[in-house]
C-alpha cells in the first residue's frame, strides 16, 4: 500500500508534464497495474506443448466497477507488444507507453509517461464506456511487461528462465486468464474483445469458453495466420537469433540482443503500415537533405522512421519475449485446435454475438479472413456482425480509427448488456456491412 501511494503521488506531482486534460472527464484517469501468482508448484499449469510452468505471475489493470449481477465485465486482450495497461495513465510517470509508431505520432504521444494503448477506446463515454462496464486487461504469458516469460526468474536455477522457457500457445494465453478472472470473481464475460493477437485471444475465448463469453468482438485479426504472416514473423525471429548476443536466448547477464530486435521491430513495423499511408506520411522524401549523400546512412524519411522505432522498442521489450510470442501467432489455428481442421466445426454450439471488424488496407490481418470467420460462423446459425471499414492505415487502423469503431461497438454492447438484465436472446442488429465513413 505505502508503495502504491509513492507512485501516486510521483503520477501526481508529473500530470503537469502531460498533456492538458489528459486526465480529465473523459480519461480512465490513473491506472495501478497489479499482479496475481498462481499455478506454484505442484500445481504448476500444463501448457498444450505437454510442459508445466509454475509459478505464474499475470500482471492486470482493471477499469471501472462491477455490476451488483455481475454482467458488465469485459475482457480486453492485447496485440504482440502491448500489456496490461490498456487505459487512462500509468502512477508511474516514467513508465514506457506501448502506444507507438503512427499512434503515437497522430496522437502526440511520447515513449514515456503511460498512456494506456487503448486508452482511446476504455473510459468514461468511449466504446468501453468505464462508466457502464468493468474492463479488465491482461499481460499474456511469455511477455516481459509483468506476466511470466523467459526474462522472469525460474525459481528451480533463481536465474532468468532465457532459453529455458516453454513456447506457450493462444488457448495457454486464455487458459492463463481463465485463472485470472476465477481470481476476480467474475464467472461470465459480457464480452471479450482485441485486435490482431488479442482478437486470436477473442476468438478462442468465445470457442474454448463459450459459457462463459455472452459477445465476441475480433478485430483485424484471423483464425489462423497466412504464409505471409510467418514469414515475416521468421525474418524477424531470425534477425535476433542472428545477433551474436542472443547467446541461444541466455543473455540477461551480458548485453541483450538489441540489434536483432530492432531488425525484428522494423520488419514487423512495416507489415502494420499500408503502402498509402506509408506514402502519405514519407514519399521519397530525404531527411534534412536536398541530394543523396552516396552511403548508407538514413537519408530517406522511412528510413530514419524505422530505424527510430526499432531503437525506441528495445527499450521497452525483450527479444526471448518476441520470440515467445510471435511463435504462438504462427501456432494459432482454431479450427484445427478445436474443429478437427473445420473452422465451422470449431464454432459449433457456440452461443455468443460476434461484432466482426476489418479495414481495407490491412495487408497482413486481409479483410478476405475476417470473411472467413463470419462464414464460419453463419454457418452454425451464429449471431454476428460484420463490418469492413475503409481505412488507409493498414494494420495499425484497430489502434487508430477509434471513433467508427466506437459507433459500432457501443449499440453492441447496450442490447448485449440488456440480454443480461433481461435473460433474452435477442438479435444484436447494427446495419449494413458495407462502411465508407
Amino acid at each position: 500500500m505505502i508503495a502504491v501511494e509513492r507512485r501516486l503521488g510521483r503520477a501526481t506531482r508529473a500530470a503537469t508534464d502531460r498533456p492538458a486534460g489528459a486526465i480529465g472527464p473523459g480519461s480512465a484517469g490513473l491506472a495501478v497495474t497489479r499482479y496475481y501468482r498462481f499455478a506454484a508448484p505442484p500445481e504448476a499449469m500444463q501448457l498444450e506443448s505437454g510442459a508445466r510452468l509454475g509459478p505464474i505471475t499475470l500482471a492486470y489493470e482493471t477499469y471501472g466497477e462491477l455490476a451488483p449481477d455481475g454482467g458488465n465485465a469485459i475482457l480486453a486482450l492485447h496485440a504482440l507488444s502491448g500489456d496490461a495497461h490498456a487505459a487512462g495513465w500509468s502512477v508511474d510517470p516514467d513508465a514506457p507507453s506501448a502506444v507507438d509508431g503512427v499512434g503515437a505520432d497522430e496522437k502526440g504521444i511520447s515513449a514515456r509517461g503511460g498512456l494506456g494503448w487503448w486508452d482511446g477506446m476504455i473510459g468514461p463515454g468511449k466504446a468501453f464506456d468505464t462508466t457502464r462496464y468493468f474492463v479488465i486487461c491482461s499481460n499474456v504469458i511469455g511477455s516481459c511487461r509483468g506476466s511470466t516469460g523467459p526474462a522472469s526468474r525460474d525459481p528451480s536455477t533463481g536465474r532468468p528462465y532465457g532459453s529455458a522457457f516453454p513456447l506457450v500457445t493462444v488457448a495457454d494465453m486464455v487458459v492463463a486468464q481463465r485463472e485470472l478472472l476465477r481470481h476476480l470473481g467474475i464467472e461470465r464475460l459480457l464480452a471479450v474483445a482485441g485486435g490482431s493477437l488479442g482478437g486470436n485471444q477473442a476468438l478462442q475465448w468465445a470457442a474454448a469458453f463459450p459459457e462463459m463469453v455472452l459477445g465476441c468482438i475480433p478485430i483485424a485479426t484471423c483464425a489462423r495466420l497466412s504464409a505471409q504472416g510467418i514469414a515475416f514473423n521468421e525474418i524477424g525471429r531470425q534477425a535476433i537469433m542472428a545477433d551474436p548476443h542472443w547467446r541461444g536466448g541466455d543473455y540477461y547477464d551480458g548485453p541483450a540482443p538489441e540489434q536483432g530486435l530492432a531488425i525484428a521491430r522494423m520488419v514487423g513495423h512495416v507489415t502494420y503500415l499500408s503502402q498509402t499511408s506509408m506514402e502519405a506520411k514519407f514519399g521519397r522524401r530525404l531527411r534534412g537533405k536536398v541530394g543523396y549523400s552516396y552511403d548508407y546512412s538514413a537519408e530517406f524519411e522511412v528510413e530514419s522512421y524505422l530505424r527510430h522505432q526499432g531503437h525506441s522498442f528495445v527499450g521497452r521489450f525483450d527479444a526471448n519475449s518476441y520470440l515467445v510470442i510471435s511463435r504462438a501467432i504462427d501456432y494459432f489455428d482454431l479450427g484445427a485446435q478445436l474443429g478437427g481442421g473445420s473452422l465451422e466445426r470449431a464454432f459449433r454450439g457456440v452461443p455468443a454475438s460476434f461484432l466482426v471488424m476489418s479495414f481495407s488496407s490491412d495487408w497482413l490481418y486481409p479483410p478476405h479472413q475476417s470473411r472467413e470467420i463470419v462464414a464460419a460462423l453463419e454457418g452454425n446459425g451464429v449471431d454476428v456482425h460484420y463490418r469492413n471499414l475503409r481505412s488507409s492505415y493498414g494494420h495499425d487502423a484497430f489502434l487508430l480509427e477509434e471513433g467508427r469503431q466506437t459507433r459500432l461497438i457501443r449499440p453492441f454492447l447496450r442490447r448485449l448488456r440488456e440480454r443480461t438484465r433481461k435473460r433474452a436472446f435477442p438479435s444484436v442488429a447494427i446495419g449494413s456491412p458495407d462502411v465508407s465513413s
